[in-house]
This record gives structure tokens, C-alpha cells and sequence, in this order.
């Protein structure tokens, strides 16, 4: 049993060092330049003697000396790493402040993209190329956007955003960006007053519309209504002229097939008339001889 033990302690131990100086050696390695991890959208700048020697920007594991030779062990005691981010970046800059052609203070919103394309330029040729981007995105915005008239300012942004990008690309690419889209998202107006008083004003025009519109429905349904009312009462004078003729036709053929049909006829149609005109009628019996006594009194 000890036997065994100790036949497992050789390799525990081995292990355990192996666990413990493994890490401390890659280490010591990548801080001697001997090999440098890049990770995705990374650049690594190799300097030597304050002059640029490299750049690796292919992620995963790269080994210096095959790309810069031997000058890359000297990295670590004369020169410096430097570590790019060159991921999309998104920025918004709030209240830009410009003036339309009326004179109307605005606050402008616009937001725009940014990503490193030259990470030497972008480390050596300006000492702060974010901050300047941004002024100049802020400034581009400003002169493209003063004193234009109010409707173009509100309705024209995808046309503004293109100038102001194709105004400021030039220079963002001699600081080592590219720049990305470009879009103002808002145009406000900064006086409570004002916004007041246009808000007002929509008011109105909006109830102006509105009751123009309701008026304008009101006269096309008065419209139909008459047209519809012609067209009714011009339907029942035909039907109405019409009547006699077909009744009459229709009496001519009963007279000519069975004159007692008609007789029976006429005296209903009298009898309706008789009950439909609301006069008084006195029915008299058969052998009544009042008719007789009226007639002798007389």
C-alpha cells in the first residue's frame, strides 16, 4: 500500500508544479515579447525607440519574432504595446444649438458611428481624436444646419446627415477613423414661449380643419339626401302616372271577359271609397217606408 502511494506521489508533485509554474512561465514569456494574444477587434502597435515597428491586428495567437524579427525582443525593455479597440462605436451629441433663417434658436441631436481603420494614425496623429471628432461632427452640424429655413431643417435631415458626413469623413480619416453613419435624429426648439405659441397655433388649424371637413361631410350628405329625394319622388310620379292607365286596362279586359265581375268590382271600389272618405253613412232596412213618409210629407 505504501508502495503504491509513493509511486503517485512522483507525479502529484509534477503535476502540481507543473499547475503552478505553467501560468507564471506563459507569463513571463508574453511579457518578454516571445508570443501576444490578439483578441477580436484589437490591434496591437509594437514600438521601438519611439519609432512604430508593427502592428498586429489578425486575432489569436501571434508570435512577434516572425512578424518583426529579432528587434521584437527588445520591445519589453525599449519599447511599448500599444492596444487598440477598434470596435463600432456609437456616440449622440444632445442640443446643438443653431439658429434657422427666421431666427429661431433650435437644439439639434445628432448621433453618428466611429471605428478605428488606422490604429498608428489614430495613436500618433492627434493627441485627443475622439474629442476632435466629435467637435467637428458638432461644428459640421452647426454650419450645415444655420440659418437654413425651418421646414427644410425639420423635413430635409437624411440629406443634412449625408453633408455632414461627407464634410467631416476627410478628417476623421487623416486621425486614423472612419466614420459611420450619421443621422440627426432630432430638431427641437428650445424656447418654452415659442413652443407654446406654435403649439397653439396647431390647435387652431387643426380645429379649422376639423369643422371644414365636418362641413364639407354635412354638405355631401345633404347632397345625397336631396339627390336620393329627387330620384324617389321622381320614381313615385311615374309609378304614379302610370297607375290609371294599367287599372284602366285591367277594367277594359274584366268588361270585355264578364261584365258582372266588373259590376261586383265597381261596387266594391265604391264601397272603399265610400268607408275610406269618413262620411257618415245611415243604413236602412229593405222594407223600411220612412223613404215613403219623407216622400208624402213633402
Amino acid at each position: 500500500m505504501l508502495s503504491d502511494l509513493e509511486g503517485w506521489i512522483g507525479p502529484l508533485t509534477g503535476l502540481l508544479l507543473g499547475l503552478f509554474f505553467i501560468p507564471i512561465l506563459l507569463g513571463l514569456a508574453r511579457k518578454l515579447g516571445l508570443y501576444a494574444v490578439v483578441a477580436e477587434r484589437e490591434a496591437q502597435v509594437f514600438t521601438l525607440f519611439g519609432k512604430v515597428m508593427g502592428t498586429l491586428d489578425e486575432p489569436g495567437l501571434r508570435f512577434p519574432l516572425v512578424h518583426f524579427g529579432v528587434k521584437a525582443l527588445l520591445v519589453p525593455f525599449f519599447g511599448k504595446l500599444y492596444r487598440v479597440s477598434t470596435t463600432l462605436r456609437q456616440h449622440y451629441l444632445r442640443d446643438q444649438m443653431v439658429n434657422s433663417e427666421e431666427g429661431t434658436p433650435m437644439g439639434v441631436g445628432i448621433w453618428y458611428e466611429m471605428q478605428v481603420s488606422d490604429p498608428v494614425a489614430y495613436l500618433f496623429r492627434n493627441a485627443n481624436p475622439e474629442g476632435s471628432l466629435e467637435a467637428n461632427v458638432a461644428s459640421s452640424t452647426i454650419s450645415t444646419l444655420s440659418n437654413l429655413e425651418m421646414d427644410k431643417m425639420l423635413e430635409d435631415r437624411h440629406q443634412l446627415s449625408r453633408r455632414v458626413r461627407a464634410t467631416v469623413s476627410p478628417l476623421s480619416e487623416q486621425w486614423g477613423y472612419k466614420l459611420g453613419s450619421v443621422y440627426i435624429r432630432k430638431v427641437a426648439f428650445t424656447d418654452r414661449q415659442m413652443v407654446d405659441n406654435i403649439t397653439e397655433k396647431v390647435v387652431k388649424r387643426l380645429v379649422q380643419v376639423t369643422s371644414a371637413m365636418k362641413q364639407d361631410g354635412e354638405n355631401r350628405v345633404g347632397l345625397i339626401k336631396s339627390q336620393t329625394a329627387f330620384k324617389v319622388s321622381q320614381k313615385m310620379a311615374e309609378a304614379a302616372a302610370a297607375r290609371p292607365a294599367i287599372v284602366g286596362e285591367a277594367l277594359n279586359a274584366i268588361a270585355q271577359r264578364d261584365p258582372e265581375v266588373l259590376d261586383a268590382l265597381m261596387e266594391v271600389m265604391e264601397t272603399e271609397q265610400l268607408v275610406g272618405s269618413g262620411a257618415e253613412v245611415e243604413v236602412l232596412p229593405v222594407d223600411s217606408e220612412i223613404l215613403v213618409q219623407l216622400g208624402g210629407a213633402s
